[in-house]
């Protein structure tokens, strides 16, 4: 796409609506305003089953200006749902993000589009922590836990991004389009910000004000949104974190198989089925556990390979390091250590290589992250 600043460009706003009838009105006036020479505008209001007057308010709108255009939802999906049948419908260079709450100021969207525009990103996102800007005081709590889950979201992308959370997104509409979006309600955020670090496009941050609003004013967002944000942090990252969060994470994995090898090892034997018996139906049964943890929480299943080569993979994996624990346990025995500490020194080892095969043989994936420009 070769898109300069003094070009002619589209933008398409998507206008995700709920139950705003006393803003909506304003809020596209104020997206309108920023329409020049050089930019003009479509604006996509969903309505998502408001209750209030709102899609009377858009359908009023849409018939007094030709950019509009109004999508309605039936039932109520909830944000990320009706952002995505938005952009679905996109025509422009560029597709923005603008709530009708008025929290945003739409004008500020002219200088995120200035990278994507000079064709320096992909990606533009408007950080309320990088601004000087003007900022209305509210919830201190809100800001720590929107700190964070930028942190944690941080740490299994690679990116060093200080807003994940905030409504202004713009993209190019070849890559928003190009995104599978599953997430109907606030997950948007920490998934859309997942699956575009996977593409390993360019990502800018730009400062911008902030003009929160109170429950008492309407705003929606609450705790249960905040624990969906963790799920789908760890749902739509894992599979591609850094090589240190997803030994993190396995780590756990590895805790839960160990701890159920261990009690249903002692429950067989408990019933009188002797060691030979019980000890590898406690291994296997445990490995088998270890997969499945494996592939609901931090691996793409079939990542690589179809189901029974995978499986067959896995067990190739498993039965080396089981091999290479019973090695070194014996070596470091014979080499006059403590039973206790052969088989500790064995374990972790053991802990290493399985998630090393796991991560490179039988679930290879290549990590997410910041573009990378070819050559470099």
């Amino acid at each position: 796409m070769k898109i300069s600043i003094e070009t002619p460009a589209k933008l398409s706003v998507i206008v995700p609506c709920y139950d705003e009838e006393d803003t909506l009105s304003l809020c596209v006036d104020r997206v309108l305003e920023i329409v020049d020479d050089f930019l003009s505008i479509e604006i996509i209001i969903v309505d998502d089953a408001s209750r209030d007057n709102s899609l009377t308010i858009a359908n009023d709108l849409e018939k007094r200006h030709k950019q509009i255009v109004v999508l309605k939802h039936d039932t109520n999906k909830g944000k990320g749902a009706a952002l995505r049948t938005g952009f679905q419908k996109a025509t422009g260079d560029f597709v923005a993000v603008q709530d009708a709450d008025l929290e945003y100021n739409p004008m500020e969207l002219k200088k995120l589009l200035i990278p994507l525009r000079s064709n320096q990103a992909d990606v533009v996102i408007g950080s309320r922590f990088l601004s000087s800007g003007a900022h209305r005081v509210l919830y201190f709590w809100h800001s720590i836990g929107n700190r964070f889950l930028t942190l944690l979201s941080n740490m299994f992308t690679d990116l060093n991004l200080t807003d994940m959370e905030s409504c202004y997104k713009v993209f190019r509409r070849d890559i928003i389009q190009k995104v599978d979006l599953r997430e109907n309600r606030f997950g948007f955020e920490p998934e859309i910000i997942a699956k575009v670090s996977q593409m390993r496009v360019r990502i800018f941050e730009i400062g911008i004000s902030y003009s929160g609003r109170t429950y008492e004013e309407g705003k929606k967002i609450g705790v249960k949104d905040g624990i969906r944000a963790l799920y789908c942090i760890l749902k739509y990252n894992a599979h591609k974190a850094p090589l240190p969060m997803q030994f993190l994470i396995y780590l756990f994995i590895g805790s839960v198989a160990a701890l159920f090898n261990l009690f249903l090892f002692l429950a067989i034997l408990n019933a009188g089925v002797p060691t030979s018996i019980s000890a590898p139906v406690a291994f296997a049964s445990a490995a088998i556990v270890n997969y499945l943890l494996c592939v609901l929480i931090l691996f793409k299943h079939q990542a690589r390979w179809k189901a029974p080569f995978e499986w067959l993979a896995y067990t190739v994996v498993v039965c080396c390091v089981a091999y290479v624990d019973l090695v070194v346990t014996e070596f470091l025995l014979n080499g006059g250590l403590s039973p206790t500490t052969s088989k500790l020194t064995a374990t972790g080892m053991a802990l290493i290589l399985n998630f090393l095969g796991r991560r490179f043989l039988v679930f290879p994936e290549k990590p997410s992250g910041p573009w990378i420009r070819q050559g470099q």
